[in-house]
Order: C-alpha cells, then structure tokens, then sequence
C-alpha cells in the first residue's frame, strides 16, 4: 500500500536535514557539509547560505558548481509535486523523476569535488534522494504491478 502524500512529503521535507555532500580533506582539515540549503563548516564554524553563494562567491568557479543549484531546483520542483500530492494532485512519476534527477546532479557535484587532489566528496544526497524515490514512488508503483 502506497504512504500518504503527507507521509511522501514529510520524507521529502527530511532531505533539508541530510547533508548531501560531505567532503573530506587530506592532512586532517576539518569536512565540509552541502546542503540543499547552503555550506556548513566546523572548523572555523560558519555557514554560506545557497543564495549568498550563487550570488557572492561564484566567480570563477568551475562548471561543475552548477550541479549544485541545479540539484536544490530539481528537489524544490519534487516538494512542490509532492505538496500539491496533499490536494491530490500529485503525478508520483514526476516527483521520484525529480528526485531521481536531484542525485544525479548530486553526483555530478560529488564527482567534480573528487578529482580534485586531496579531496573527497561524500555524496549523501544521491543515496537520500534516491531511496526516498525507491521507497515513497518506485516501490509501491512496482508491488501494484505498474496500476499504483
């Protein structure tokens, strides 16, 4: 049986609180989180909201940056598929393509992060989006037998 649109979205609203990159450095500095939101440090303790960073720091950044914002439209599209799911509005098709869509770029970011030398990126938000997909869409759409 298929979970509640209130349910999807809540599981949606969650991914605000999963760093969707995590990025590692050699020689023991401190981890960089991404989220949907913005940029938090630990050491020295800061955040760069996603709009001061679209808007401030961009400059000469490399292409791959871009995936970044383009994961957060992608998400913020499937929240609002999945808020007008509560009016019963929702296609659940598009909601799990968003978010499907949203780790790819995800990914994408992660990647780009990870060629660099002495640096790794973590990418969470992939895994989050996608099982959220998996379990709140793809699954109960595959046990219907295609009907759900």
């Amino acid at each position: 049986m298929p979970a509640s649109p209130t349910r999807r979205l809540g599981a949606i609203l969650a991914l605000l609180a999963v760093p969707w990159s995590v990025q590692t450095f050699a020689g023991g500095r401190p981890p960089t989180f991404v989220f949907p939101w913005g940029l938090a440090n630990v050491d020295p303790v800061g955040v760069t909201f996603l709009w001061d960073f679209l808007l401030r720091y961009t400059r000469g950044l490399p292409p791959y940056i871009t995936a970044w914002p383009l994961s957060v439209a992608c998400y913020l599209l499937a929240l609002t598929s999945a808020a007008a799911g509560c009016r019963g509005r929702e296609d659940r098709r598009v909601t799990a393509g968003l978010l499907v869509a949203a780790g790819v770029a995800q990914l994408t970011l992660a990647r780009g992060f990870s060629v660099q030398p002495g640096r790794v990126a973590w990418p969470l938000g992939t895994v989050a989006c996608w099982a959220v997909a998996w379990w709140y869409y793809a699954r109960p759409f595959l046990a219907s037998g295609g009907n759900g």
